[in-house]
């Protein structure tokens, strides 16, 4: 398993920048050099960075059978989104920082091969990367998401103190490009054929699980597909721990060989 660590600075953000990146080696041994893979972009919450799914999950482990690269990005208490304060964290994630990771790290530049998941936050983050652009996410999964943001506005005084900064003092998140039930009836309408591929979870004793029966069930209304799961669990790292196994299992991605087989099949050809 490779794990890099890579700073450089973002033009968008016009500050220095940090992401994690890890990919399993046998992609390379069973796939040749030329071999481009495909991408998972994986979503940090509030109180996390670029670092924390190293940290708390086996991420790398479970990666390591799969041949995708997962790119880790740091963008702050941003809600992934272009801050009212001036910071541009969605133009970032969503446009500079695959230009970046397909220069520097042998990924695939096709939408099928194109893949977003985050926790908390970053679950938000992934559903809307993946309903504004549909263009360019073939999948995205959500785990424990904030999906239903304008609930959150009710609660902010506790749950986000820093929310003028981030969606402004007087913003009205209900049926605006912040709101992902918005999103999904606005790509719904439209009847588009690249729909992604969406997967949500969230454990049933988390503060967020309301908020996220309300996007399931909007999904539902408007006759937008979605794959649901649901089980015992709070808004912690053993739940997520396990949910981004079966996020990895649901994405569409070629399992590698494993060591063994690849030294059986060696020693048959001889």
């Amino acid at each position: 398993m490779a794990l890099i660590h890579f700073d450089f600075f973002s033009e968008t953000l016009r500050l220095s920048s940090s992401i994690k990146v890890a990919f399993s080696q046998r992609i390379k041994q069973q796939k040749g050099s030329d071999h481009r893979s495909p991408v998972l972009y994986l979503l940090h919450g509030l109180s996390d960075d670029h670092t924390t799914w190293t940290r708390r999950t086996s991420i790398e482990r479970y990666a390591e059978a799969y041949d995708v690269t997962v790119v880790m990005p740091a963008v702050h208490r941003s809600f992934y989104r272009n801050t009212h304060a001036g910071h541009r964290y969605y133009d970032y994630v969503a446009h500079e920082l695959p230009k970046i990771c397909q220069r520097y790290f042998s990924i695939s530049e096709n939408r099928d091969d194109t893949f977003v998941a985050g926790l908390s936050m970053g679950g938000y983050g992934a559903f809307k990367l993946a309903l504004s652009n549909p263009d360019r996410y073939a999948a995205a999964a959500s785990l424990s998401g904030v999906l239903d943001i304008a609930a959150l506005a009710g609660d902010r005084e506790e749950r986000l103190p820093d929310w003028p900064s981030i969606f402004g003092p007087e913003a009205v998140i209900q049926n605006s490009e912040d709101d992902l039930l918005h999103l999904a009836s606005k790509l719904k309408a439209e009847n588009r054929a690249d729909i992604p591929a969406l997967y949500q979870c969230c454990g049933t004793e988390d503060y967020l699980y309301l908020a996220n029966q309300s996007f399931l069930a909007h999904s539902r209304s408007i006759g937008l597909e979605l794959d649901y799961e649901e089980g015992p669990g709070a808004h912690e790292w053993g739940y997520w721990d396990a949910s981004i196994q079966r996020v990895l299992n649901w994405l569409p991605l070629q399992q590698l060989e494993s060591d063994l087989a690849t030294a059986a099949n060696a020693t048959e050809t001889k």
